[in-house]
């Protein structure tokens, strides 16, 4: 069996990665942490009691919010709704609790295997699975799905480079009509055709996915990745696309009855789901609240069970003084960052990114407002994922001098300073300008709603963002590549020459030479080999001072007592902001 995981301070070797390279079948028999097959009881909480409902407690201004639905083809919030999908949609795989770590546990998948160059994933489902409308969770079905994600506008869909250069196998008439009817009317049908032949139903149970080079991050990448969370097309076609992005039928352990975007999200037991006496409970609410005091009042007031990701310091705090709940912090993945867009001015000019590095200092407003509890981090890694390094060799750390010196020659500077609208975001951008204008530099801050950052950063219409950079894996959800790839809607790093966008840069074949070391990250499946290419990434971006990084903390879990389940009670590492948490498993102590 091959595990991927990371434990404690230091990143363990990656189990397996020999079975990769030679194509062994990797099956979730027998995995730890109960990734399929039926349920088990949580031993640190006791025997777990069947029924319940619980109403989990979301921020607006992250996981609160899904304004473009919850299809997973169509969603720009993918990686921000991961509580919504896991209950929804359960995913081909998960990141089971491994101690103080993870691992990549097959879930709706019964195994993957890798063809001996390493390039071509094979995964085989499991057998009997049924979305919730009793049609089959098959190969086929997984092959429209991942087809609807590359091409409906779905910011969680992995960036691939398929080997296109296999012919599409002959395909039904009935599926080929439902595809195309699920697709938007003005796709480039002939790109369509081609990613068919790289993506391709074997069998029934089996799908392959061919890719033109090596990606050592694709599997970690999956519970973050809108290919994870696999839809019944049948449910579409019925539903038509409105309708389904406010209720989209899955094969995982709950059903959506009520939908109100960005407010209330009400599902119930899914009757038929594949795990033997899973979930135990009878039905999960999310509520969007405004903001981290609202859902810990909220909380109190007994009108919520579970806040996800509360990170206000003083309120953690005092929750952990309340013998009415429980506070559980993991492992942090997420540092923040001050994201520079190097592409226009003022930071197309270094010696201004340099005045911010030196103006800035994450360490006095990790002790002000973290209570120094955050892990201080010089790039886009924390312990809690793999391949932590906290130092960069000639990082530009806070000199006020050097700051005030740079702003004077470069003759001022003026920045507009944004974040998304979440209370502890919004505190360290006050902390940012009062820091700023200490060195010089005029600053306007701003915070905003999830979409309308996102927004700013497809546009390009923005200076500063204050972001967390990281994930398990850097390299997959909100990791290194999507913050600092020329060719992300989420970065702000320079294009490569010849590129006048980041699609243009894609579509011309053009990278730059932070894209070509991000590449060679992924193009081995060799640890060690990674994490050499990861310090040299972080130096890079350092040595171009392209953001300034800061402190990775991880938000808490905050419980009202009886409730339990894995990465609630049960730590798991950050996919990446908060803590992924499996659904299926969560459950209420009796006459609690």
């Amino acid at each position: 069996m091959t595990r991927i995981r990371k434990s404690g301070r230091s990143a363990v070797r990656l189990i397996g990665t020999l079975a990769l390279a030679t194509g062994i079948v990797v099956s979730a028999a027998g995995c730890a942490g109960g990734g399929g097959g039926d349920a088990a009881p949580d031993a640190a909480s006791g025997e777990p009691t069947p029924g319940g409902e619980i109403t989990v407690l979301l921020d607006a201004g992250f996981a609160g919010g899904w304004a473009t639905g919850l299809d997973p083809a169509t969603s720009n919030t993918t990686g921000s709704n991961l509580p919504q999908n896991a209950a929804i949609f359960g995913g081909l795989f998960t990141l089971e609790p491994d101690g103080d770590g993870g691992q990549i546990v097959p879930n709706q998948a019964e195994s993957f295997e890798w063809s001996e160059d390493g390039r071509t994933l094979s995964i085989t489902l499991r057998d009997g699975i049924t979305f919730s409308d009793g049609t089959p969770l098959n190969a086929e079905a997984v092959v429209w799905n991942w087809i609807r994600a590359l091409n409906s506008g779905s910011t969680g869909a992995p960036r691939l480079q398929l080997n296109v250069d296999t012919p599409a196998p002959a395909l039904s008439e009935e599926f080929m009509t439902s595809l195309w009817a699920a697709l938007p009317a003005d796709v480039d049908k002939a790109t369509v055709q081609k990613q068919l032949g790289a993506i391709q139903a074997v069998d029934d149970l089996t799908v392959s996915l061919a890719l033109r080079n090596v990606d050592g991050s694709l599997v970690n990448g999956f519970p973050t990745s809108s290919f994870n969370l696999i839809a019944s097309p049948t449910a579409y076609a019925e539903l038509g696309g409105d309708a389904f992005s406010l209720k989209p039928v899955g094969a995982g352990p709950f059903i959506v009855t009520a939908d109100s975007l960005s407010e209330r999200l009400e599902l119930e037991k899914n009757p038929d789901y594949f795990k033997s006496g899973l979930p135990y409970l009878d039905a999960i609410n999310f509520q969007s609240v405004a903001g981290d005091q609202v859902a810990y009042q909220t909380l109190l007031a007994g009108q919520g069970d579970v806040i996800e990701g509360l990170s206000s310091v003083p309120l953690i705090t005092e929750a952990k003084a309340n013998p009415d709940v429980a506070v559980h912090l993991g492992a942090p993945t997420s540092p923040y960052v001050v994201q520079l867009n190097s592409r226009t001015a003022p930071f197309d000019d270094i010696k201004a990114r340099e005045a911010i590095y030196y103006a800035t200092d994450f360490a006095a407003i990790n002790k002000g407002l973290f209570k120094d509890e955050g892990e201080m981090s010089q790039s886009f890694t924390a312990s809690g994922g793999l391949f932590f390094n906290p130092e960069v060799p000639g990082y530009r750390e806070y000199d006020l001098d050097k700051a005030k010196a740079l702003v004077e020659e470069i003759g001022g500077l003026t920045v507009n300073l944004g974040t998304t609208d979440i209370v502890t975001a919004r505190s360290v951008t006050t902390a940012l300008q009062t820091q700023w204008e200490e060195a010089g530099i005029d600053v306007e801050i701003s915070a905003e709603p999830l979409g309308d950052v996102i927004t700013r950063f497809v546009t390009g219409d923005w200076q500063a963002l204050l972001q967390t950079a990281g994930a398990w894996d850097p390299s997959v959800g909100i990791g290194v590549g999507i913050r600092f790839g020329s060719t992300s809607p989420y970065s702000g790093a320079p294009l490569p020459e010849g590129a006048t966008s980041g699609a243009d840069a894609l579509a011309k074949g053009l990278e730059t030479e932070l894209d070509v070391l991000l590449r060679e990250a992924v193009g081995t499946n060799d640890y060690d080999e990674r994490d050499a290419k990861y310090q040299e990434i972080a130096k890079y971006i350092s040595d171009q001072a392209y953001a300034p990084f800061g402190m990775a903390f991880s938000p808490a879990q905050v419980l009202r007592a009886g409730v339990h389940g894995p990465g609630l009670d049960v730590p798991i590492p950050a996919l990446s902001v908060n803590q992924g948490v499996l659904y299926d498993r969560v459950w209420v102590e009796s006459g609690k």
